[in-house]
């Protein structure tokens, strides 16, 4: 029960961390296109995914669900424009499937812009849609974002899940950064972001089930702690989450007091703006890795009771 409370601790202090500092979520409307207006959605759409899971697997404190939905209000509302800047980055960039990303998740908790939805369906109908170069990892989140929109995915997330690097089952020593983030993602997208642990592959499960406590190890070592979080998210949707002890007490003692989460090592320095754009990435996967780890946890104690 101890781990557990660590474990939710970490997510609740993630979350208070995201609404402190929920003005740095913020675009630049007057960058040159070519030099990427686009790139500032990311974070959004990653903040929308994250407090969707929070919502779904219920194990969130009243307090942190409020703050998570008083996030999501705000970064609508004030930072997307009611979802205006989404249409208009989709002008900027027609085939960009970047709003398409942004705005699903938003869809999926109640929010709304025809104008995006109507973008979406009419791009899915273009060739350069299914031709958009993407790695495979993130071509099979586009497939599988499809099917949560209501499309059918081209190309299929079967054919798109053969391309990817998990789905061989290569050597597990060859793993590096890079590698390891498609293989955390591929789970992502196969699972639903969680929701369903049971849509991974038998065999893929397996091969997690015997190299990701390996893996878990090295990355504790290295003290890298935004790729360990999206490993010990990876962990809490295997068939038997280990819920690795020694990773999340390493994990949790990296979290600052305030509820940041560095993404190597130690806190970096910079303008507020730019400290931000270091560490909420890994102060999201803090929450993410928190809500679902603690989820997995609580069910296995209901179950032995």
């Amino acid at each position: 029960m101890t781990e557990t409370r660590l474990m939710h601790h970490v997510g609740v202090a993630a979350i208070e961390w995201l609404w402190t500092h929920r003005d740095h979520f913020r675009l630049e409307p007057d960058v040159d296109p070519e030099v990427g207006f686009l790139d500032r959605f990311k974070p959004i759409g990653e903040l929308a995914l994250i407090c969707k899971v929070l919502f779904r697997e219920g194990v969130a404190g009243s307090q942190q669900a409020r703050m998570a939905r008083a996030l999501l209000d705000h970064t609508w509302r004030d930072t997307l424009d009611g979802g205006r800047m989404l249409v208009r980055g989709q002008r900027i960039e027609p085939i960009s499937p970047i709003p398409f990303e942004v705005y699903l998740p938003f869809k999926e908790l109640g929010y709304s812009q025809p104008e995006v939805e109507r973008a979406a369906v009419l791009n899915h109908r273009l060739g350069s849609w299914s031709a958009f170069e993407a790695n495979p990892t993130r071509r099979l989140g586009l497939s599988a974002f499809q099917r949560r929109f209501g499309l059918a995915p081209r190309p299929s997330e079967a054919e798109a899940l053969g391309a990817t690097w998990l789905a061989r089952t290569p050597e597990p020593w060859t793993v590096e950064g890079h590698i390891a983030y498609t293989v955390t993602h591929t789970v992502f997208h196969l699972t639903d972001w969680g929701e369903h642990p049971d849509r991974l592959p038998p065999d893929l499960a397996e091969y997690l089930a015997t190299w990701l406590p390996v893996w878990l190890d090295d990355w504790l070592d290295l003290r890298r702690w935004d790729l360990l979080g999206e490993l010990l998210v990876v962990d809490a949707c295997l068939p038997r989450p280990t819920l690795d002890p020694r990773a999340w007490e390493g994990f949790a003692a990296a979290q600052q007091p305030d509820g940041a989460m560095p993404a190597l090592r130690t806190m970096p320095e910079g303008s507020p703006d730019e400290v931000f754009d270091l560490v909420y990435h890994p102060t999201l996967v803090a929450a993410f890795a928190s809500v679902l780890a603690t989820s997995r946890a609580l069910s296995e104690l209901a179950h032995a009771s």
